[in-house]
């Protein structure tokens, strides 16, 4: 595995970076229920990345994300991930 040459940057620049530019493309129109949107936008993808690096194991991959097993179950129904 290549070492790093630097330390890699910080999720929360990125989030940052993304949501500033996502609201300077709103230009005038007023933003609506963002904290919403953002989640139901980065949790399938987040759901999705994780449990490919557990290779689907859901017990593991809902250790990893924070919540119970049967959390994730129910996210991964919502969501349609995984042909739930």
């Amino acid at each position: 595995m290549p070492k790093r040459s630097k330390a890699p940057v910080p999720l929360r620049t990125h989030v940052q970076t993304t949501i500033r530019q996502y609201l300077e493309d709103m230009g005038s129109t007023e933003p609506e229920h963002v904290y919403r949107r953002l989640i139901s936008e980065v949790e399938p993808p987040l759901i999705e990345e994780v449990l490919k690096y557990t290779h689907g194991n859901q017990s593991r991959a809902a250790r990893i994300l924070g919540m119970t097993r049967n959390t994730l179950r129910s996210k991964l129904r919502r969501y349609s991930i995984g042909g739930h």
